[in-house]
């Protein structure tokens, strides 16, 4: 019994040890993943003119849907019906808040930069 007792409190010890360091399930501590590495500054915030930020974002958002829809993305093995997927969340709410004549700049950024990862991984 003490025995048992001993090992159970040594794979306890092991596992918090072990456990602790990974960030699995910690979502707020975890380290953070930069998903836009490959746009830096987005070119939508920098744009003055609303009729051609709507214009590009209209554009961003329409490329978007229509690789979503594609079957071929779709069915493939590379992630890049997920970055459409998001990309055309992301650009339908910039749009929507420039209908309103309301710049957003974090969802131009995400939708600059999930469009880019979806054309990122389509090459």
């Amino acid at each position: 019994m003490k025995k048992s007792a001993r090992l159970l409190a040594a794979g306890a010890t092991l596992f918090l040890a072990v456990g602790s360091t990974g960030y699995a399930a910690d979502i707020i501590e975890g380290p953070s993943v930069d998903y836009c590495r490959v746009v830096g500054t987005s070119n939508l915030v920098q744009t003055d003119n609303i009729v051609d930020l709507k214009n590009q974002v209209v554009q961003l958002m329409d490329e978007s849907v229509a690789v979503a829809n594609s079957s071929e993305w779709i069915h493939s093995s590379r992630p890049v019906f997920v970055w459409a997927s998001e990309a055309k969340v992301a650009c339908g709410k910039a749009y929507g808040y420039l209908k309103t004549n309301y710049r957003d700049d974090d969802y131009l950024n995400k939708c600059e930069c999930f469009h880019d990862r979806m054309v990122e991984y389509m090459n």
